[in-house]
């Protein structure tokens, strides 16, 4: 495992600042309202040899004045418990404060090892760092995060804690990555705690609460996962705030570099427009997802009660009749383990191959049952198809005229391939290519 390294400190002492620079992307939203980054973000990153992960954090305040900010320091304290080393940035134009000296004093009983970073000393004169001395925190390094001043000391200094070199560690190509969305406050953050079987990220019935989209690997039954809990996706008449905007923007990119979708809507609301249309995201980047019906519990049932539900979803959804469902309750813990059972399935379809031979006999028996079209007294000719990819499976199609086939018999080929074979929550894709070697 990669050493931990937590960045702590009071709201816009420029943690995430520092945080981006570090990984070399804009991978936590960074603006000057104090408080914007509230759940914790991972990201791997190297220097002089030593791979380790640096977890950017929500700001500590000695007095928290409301229930997120209690919830902010909540996963500060989570980090610092889990990291190797803690990066305490203050901030040197405001000067040392007394949430300063709470936290220094929280900080000394946590036993860990510390590297105190005084911020936003961006000209040469440092003189203002001598009173963070009174933390006791050992020597005070001065930096410009926004500039790039001082960076390498800083690096030096936490990788003195590491011992020996750590191998620089590529990411784990055969985990299994999941992206958890949804509209906001049906329950995304509740699940990924309860699968991960700890407080992972925030919980709260605020909407709204989770902003940036976090990365969590963990292991299940042998095998290796990451979950990626995201923003809710609101409305655009909604998304009035730039935070907002980028927090929609990260939803989408989650979905774009995951493996497996789970689109996250609240039972007891049936499901909305705006559900229909973030399942639509997943279906337009051609993602292996899972519906999680959340709060199932509060439902009142009769034995038809799944049956008509599932009718429901099938006539809102038509265009993904792929889709697999799961009905599950994060508070109870009912049917949890059927979301990680479903991800396996979903996978598993998405990136199985089928030979030459097997599809082509399949298809042929396509072709036998229904004829292709006709078009201007030309009929389509199939030569062969084959499998060229995986994640979405994609099908070429070798014919004649590619223009004469019709979107009915394209969709004929497709159900005839998943009647032949399981592709269940996944999209699939079919290509159709003239062969002009066989006119």
């Amino acid at each position: 495992m990669n050493k931990l390294v937590a960045i702590v400190g009071r709201p816009n002492v420029g943690k995430s600042t520092f945080f981006n620079r570090m990984v070399g992307q804009r991978l936590s939203i960074v603006n000057n309202i104090p408080g914007v980054t509230r759940d914790r973000l991972y990201a791997d990153t190297e220097w002089c040899g030593h791979a380790f992960t640096i977890i950017d954090t929500g700001g500590i305040e000695s007095i928290p004045d409301d229930q997120i900010s209690k919830h902010v320091k909540k996963q500060a304290e989570i980090a610092i418990e889990m990291a190797d080393v803690v990066l305490f940035m203050v901030d040197g134009k405001i000067g040392i404060t007394s949430d300063d000296y709470e936290v220094g004093e929280y900080l000394r009983k946590s036993n860990k090892p510390i590297v105190l970073v005084v911020n936003k000393i961006d000209g040469p004169d440092d003189s203002g760092i001598y009173d963070f001395y009174s933390l006791c925190l050992g020597n005070p390094f001065p930096i410009s995060s926004e500039h790039g001043r001082g960076i390498g000391d800083v690096l030096d200094a936490i990788t003195v804690h590491f011992g020996a070199r750590s191998e620089i560690q590529d990411s784990d190509e055969s985990a299994i990555s999941i992206a958890v969305v949804g509209r906001p406050n049906v329950g995304k953050s509740s699940l990924v705690n309860k699968i991960l079987g700890y407080e992972r990220v925030i919980v709260s019935d605020i909407s709204g609460t989770t902003r940036d989209a976090i990365d969590t690997p963990f292991t299940l039954n042998g095998k290796r996962y990451v979950i990626i809990d995201t923003a809710g996706i609101r409305k655009k008449s909604k998304v009035d705030e730039d935070l907002e905007y980028y927090s929609v923007l990260r939803a989408i990119g989650a979905i774009k570099r995951a493996d497996v979708v789970l689109i996250v809507i609240d039972a007891k609301e049936n499901i909305t427009e705006q559900d229909i249309k973030i399942c639509g995201l997943s279906h337009n980047e051609k993602k292996a997802s899972v519906l999680v019906v959340n709060k199932w519990d509060i439902i009142e049932k009769d034995n038809n009660t799944m049956t008509r539900y599932e009718k429901k979803l099938s006539e809102e959804l038509k265009y993904m009749n792929y889709l697999r469902s799961v009905y599950v309750s994060a508070l109870t813990g009912q049917r949890i383990g059927m979301i990680i059972e479903s991800v396996n399935t979903v996978f598993e379809n998405a990136t199985r191959r089928i030979a030459t031979g097997i599809l082509n006999d399949v298809i042929g028996d396509a072709l036998a049952t229904n004829e292709p079209p006709h078009k201007n007294g030309v009929k389509l000719k199939i030569y062969y198809a084959t499998h060229v990819a995986v994640k979405p499976p994609t099908f070429v199609f070798f014919v004649n005229e590619p223009e004469i086939l019709h979107f009915s018999y394209k969709r004929y080929l497709e159900n005839a391939i998943r009647k032949a074979f399981e592709f269940s929550g996944t999209p699939i894709k079919l290509i159709f290519r003239k062969n002009s070697e066989n006119q």
